[in-house]
């Protein structure tokens, strides 16, 4: 008894000698310097965004006060006082509907097929390497594509009278293909992150390859998936290329057939022609009357952060709420 003391005693030492010696080693110089400048990065990247938007808000602002509902409610008007963004946040709203209904489920089920069902082949890894280059190709290729195909090839394909092609549907569609690689890739990960034991005592209880991804993989990695659509989401709704090149109306288009603030919900609306807020601020950015440059364009900036941030809001508690299932 006493000599399994004595050897208790003498390792515990040992462990204590070795302890202090790892921790009053050396400071690592690099390390402290390396992390030094990350977060001279953050501060510096942190500083640089508040500057932009207290100079947004600062300048914008005063807009809302003075007449928010009317700037809120008015169309497209080439008169700086009349002029209001409905049309620009009403397009915006049914482009961002139109990417969740088309790139989630195409997104999803790709990632899906590509994780759980695909063999490990070439082919396998020529599409995945695919899919990763087509995530980085310029906006402008996808709106010449949205042009060449949803607007020329399938002739009044989104449209009412068979006429007007260049219509918010055929912009929508555009914006679906462009995030649709995205929506592939975070899927992916967030498929490929489900601990496997989840999936072998799954298969273990007898369940068939689809229930698994049903019941276990799912509803795991279902955070990453809304993380995913939320990052598609704003990335569509802050493109201004593609949507030009598809046909957008300008921000100055007073009279031009347009969206109206009574087809909010209207999804007849998909078949005319359109404008994003995207369109609006950088057409009225470029105008030489103050009113438009400084004002209206900063108010309509303010418009579009708190839509964009209201979306995001959205897949945010989704994304909270699921995870709270998965950990409890």
């Amino acid at each position: 008894m006493a000599l399994t003391t004595i050897e208790s005693s003498a390792t515990d030492a040992v462990r204590g000698r070795v302890a202090r010696s790892i921790e009053g080693r050396r400071v690592d110089v690099k390390g402290r310097l390396f992390e030094a400048a990350l977060v001279l990065c953050l501060l510096v990247s942190l500083a640089i965004l508040a500057l932009l938007l207290a100079d947004v808000i600062g300048d914008g602002w005063s807009v809302y006060p003075q007449r928010g509902q009317n700037f809120l409610q008015n169309g497209l008007s080439q008169n700086p006082v009349k002029a209001g963004i409905a049309q620009g946040l009403i397009g915006s709203f049914w482009i961002a509907v139109t990417v969740v209904v088309v790139a989630l489920p195409l997104g999803v089920g790709a990632a899906i097929y590509l994780e759980e069902y695909a063999p490990r082949n070439r082919l396998t890894s020529f599409i995945e390497v695919n899919v990763r280059n087509l995530a980085g190709v310029p906006s402008v290729v996808y709106g010449l594509l949205g042009l060449a195909v949803f607007v020329e090839v399938f002739n009044g394909f989104t449209s009412a009278d068979g006429v007007g092609r260049r219509t918010l549907l055929a912009a929508g569609l555009t914006l679906a293909v462009l995030v649709l690689p995205i929506m592939i890739i975070t899927t992916a990960e967030a498929i490929r992150a489900v601990p496997q034991a989840l999936r072998e005592g799954a298969y273990g209880v007898g369940a068939t390859r689809w229930e698994v991804i049903r019941t276990q993989v799912l509803p795991y990695a279902l955070p990453g998936i809304l993380t995913g659509a939320l990052l598609s989401i704003a990335r569509a709704v802050g493109e201004a290329a593609p949507l030009i090149l598809v046909g957008a109306l300008t921000g100055l288009a007073g009279r031009s057939p347009g969206l109206s603030v009574g087809s909010l919900l209207d999804p007849s609306s998909l078949t005319e022609r359109f404008t994003a807020m995207p369109n609006v601020i950088t057409t009225w950015a470029k105008l030489p009357k103050a009113e438009f440059n400084t004002t209206d364009t900063a108010a309509a900036i303010i418009g579009m952060l708190v839509f964009v941030l209201l979306v995001n809001s959205i897949a945010i508690v989704l994304r909270n709420r699921f995870e709270k299932k998965r950990s409890s």
